[in-house]
């Protein structure tokens, strides 16, 4: 068989709230394009619809600055209420330099600026923050999918991530239902025979990239189906992605 992938993006969806039944919204805007969900689809959806919904939008007019916050914001001129918001949202501040804060979020991430973001929020002074626990809001959004289709699928909430020594961001997964994270070919054989020793691929990772060419920011796609993949099923979530302290040669 010749190795291939499908992906979709899903359009009408519309602007999100809070409470937004996001499962039934994706389901219906899938079947109304002529795409609807098949068993074993992968969607991704990106993180800010799913944080509209769980009401993870917060008003900077009700956040009093810390002075650690108001001296890094005068010293680079930030508005020192989104540079609070993200020391709030982080448990570890990797690193404040150039006008940039890199933490380690409450999640586990290694992110800028905790993953707070202002673009694609309707109205001033609001800024949007990650989802409490995305693994959480992925099973949510399958379950209720699967409630409608008793088919299964999978669900990855992704968000855009720089990465270290490159330029340019990548979608990411944050959050998983429904799929193993990792593929572990260790112990397995390559194509000459020799046995693998410490390959194991991000494949949920590599989903959310590929998702992202069809989902492009400035176009209002916010989920994407990909078909074709074979995954392997998992309730694990993304816990097997987050790089334990011990392994970390740059801590």
């Amino acid at each position: 068989m010749i190795p291939r992938l499908d992906v979709i993006g899903i359009t009408g969806i519309p602007d999100i709230v809070k409470g937004a039944r996001l499962g039934k919204i994706i389901a219906d805007a899938a079947s109304r394009q002529g795409t609807p969900l098949e068993a074993n689809d992968v969607l991704v959806v990106t993180q800010k619809i799913v944080s509209k919904a769980e009401g993870r939008v917060v008003s900077l007019a009700e956040i009093d600055p810390s002075p650690l916050a108001l001296q890094f914001a005068r010293d680079n001129e930030r508005d020192p209420r989104h540079i609070e918001i993200m020391l709030r949202e982080a448990k570890r501040i990797v690193r404040m330099d150039k006008g940039n804060i890199i933490t380690e979020t409450k999640h586990g991430f290694v992110c800028a600026a905790s993953g707070v973001d202002a673009s694609n929020i309707p109205g001033e002074d609001l800024v949007c923050l990650l989802p409490e626990d995305p693994d959480a809001s992925a099973r949510r959004i399958l379950d209720e999918i699967q409630r409608l289709l008793p088919i299964p699928v999978a669900v990855i909430i992704s968000d855009t991530f720089g990465r270290p020594w490159r330029e340019g961001a990548i979608n990411v997964a944050i959050g998983v239902a429904g799929i193993a994270p990792l593929e572990d070919y260790r112990g397995k054989p390559d194509a000459y025979g020799r046995i693998l020793k410490v390959s194991m691929i991000a494949v949920v990772d590599e989903l959310a990239s590929a998702s992202e060419l069809v989902m492009a920011k400035s176009i209002s796609v916010p989920v994407a189906i990909i078909r074709g993949y074979s995954y392997t099923h998992s309730d694990e979530g993304l816990k097997p992605l987050i790089m334990d302290s011990s392994k970390d040669m740059f801590r």
